[in-house]
């Protein structure tokens, strides 16, 4: 069986996307323990082939600065060329030009026995690229009959009209199309997708390990992970408010603070993505921290589950901790943060969100001081949700792989 798979995928310039490669490694583990081959669609196509040891194709690619008008000619033309049978080799059957990368697609698509697209949270109109390359790919899929599902998303919160309709469309064409927070299953049965095609689960990468950090040394750590996106907050105070939250954790925990970041350089001697804002929070600290190097899905992961207390403002350092019923502060900077920071803790019986504005005033550290003290009923309860998402999760992939299968 061979599967064409998408995520957001392939490392360029040595620029390392921690969680969308980590839904991306997640679902083709499931798939190819289930049997099936796949090609995935990727931003680097070499790169993605060499990292997961399977077969790659370039990304279709939608130019939103041509504007959205030319979007949607794209995406007629890409489904019109899938649906006539025309090639690449056979010009003046179809609109694209012989190297347009939409052909290695269609071909893949042509050749495979379904569709998948991986997890992830960018069919927002943030990013409409994004929507109209999965829109692309189920078109394809829906043209050469192919089957399609779609794993562990965000949809929204913010969605212009003509956003909603590419992703009602979407639903329409899936076989099964599942969401990982319970604000996208509303919003997804208010665009009208039946619910014998959705499903509620957990991000797609929540046990992509069992295992915690195995760093040689049993000493705890306070994990810290950072996005550089502030939500227009002014930097200065944002970072003020950060250094004081965690010198007053590293005082309360007796913990070594370290921060990863998730969007970050492979270069060890780079700083770049996350690691600017880190360097930052940490020069404004009192208290000592140090650096764990940006590296892979799994490593990072274990990393997450080992620690004793995570502080985060990216969302895959969250999925990756709550399973193993780590004590979890997740910051939101927006509407968008909220809903999946929110859904990641909410899934693993935790409820520790707190706003960026509270962290720069001051008062989320009392809230962080309670999930300390509070570490082993979160940690009993954490370990409990685990045991129940576990077998659903396993119940998922297999309703996946169940319905790519026909």
């Amino acid at each position: 069986m061979r599967l064409v798979v998408i995520g957001d995928v392939g490392v360029t310039d040595a620029m390392m996307h921690i969680g969308d490669e980590a839904m991306f490694e997640a679902m083709v583990g499931q798939f190819t323990r289930r049997g099936a081959q796949v090609t995935g669609i990727s931003a680097d196509p070499a790169e993605t082939a060499n990292r997961y040891g399977i077969d790659a194709v370039q990304r279709i690619g939608f130019d939103m600065s041509l504007g959205r008008e030319a979007a949607e000619e794209r995406l007629r033309a890409i489904v019109a060329a899938a649906g006539s049978g025309a090639t690449a080799a056979i010009p003046g059957m179809h609109a694209l030009g012989a190297d347009d990368p939409a052909w290695g697609v269609i071909e893949a698509v042509r050749a495979a026995d379904g569709v998948a697209v991986a997890g992830g949270g960018n069919m927002a109109s943030n990013w409409p690229m994004h929507i109209f390359e999965r829109r692309a790919l189920a078109g394809i899929a829906a043209a050469t009959a192919t089957p399609f599902v779609v794993s562990g998303q965000t949809l929204g919160p913010d969605l212009v009209s003509e956003d909603r309709e590419l992703i009602r469309e979407i639903g329409d064409i899936a076989r099964r199309l599942g969401v990982r927070e319970v604000a996208s299953a509303r919003l997804a049965r208010e665009l009208g997708i039946d619910d014998d095609v959705l499903r509620q689960t957990v991000d797609d990468a929540s046990f992509l390990v069992d295992e915690a950090s195995a760093d040689g040394s049993s000493s705890p750590y306070v994990l810290v992970s950072l996005s550089t996106h502030l939500g227009g907050r002014p930097r200065e105070t944002a970072v003020a408010g950060l250094a004081a939250l965690l010198d007053r954790l590293t005082a309360t925990t007796g913990a070594e603070v370290r921060f990863h970041a998730h969007w970050g350089s492979l270069r060890d001697d780079e700083i770049r993505g996350d690691s600017v804002l880190h360097d930052e929070v940490r020069r404004a600290m009192a208290e000592p921290s140090v650096v764990v190097p940006t590296g892979d899905s799994p490593a990072a992961a274990r990393l997450a589950r080992g620690a004793a207390l995570l502080v985060s403002s990216r969302y895959h350092p969250v999925v990756f901790a709550v399973p193993a019923g780590v004590p979890t502060l997740g910051i939101h900077v927006d509407g968008y943060t909220k809903v999946k920071l929110t859904g990641a803790l909410g899934n693993f019986d935790q409820t520790g969100v707190v706003s960026i504005d509270d962290v720069i005033d001051g008062s989320a550290v009392g809230r962080a001081e309670s999930l300390w003290s509070g570490r082993e009923g979160i940690r009993a309860r954490g370990l409990a949700a685990a045991e129940r998402r576990r077998p659903e999760s396993d119940l998922w992939w297999d309703e996946v792989f169940g319905a790519l299968q026909g």
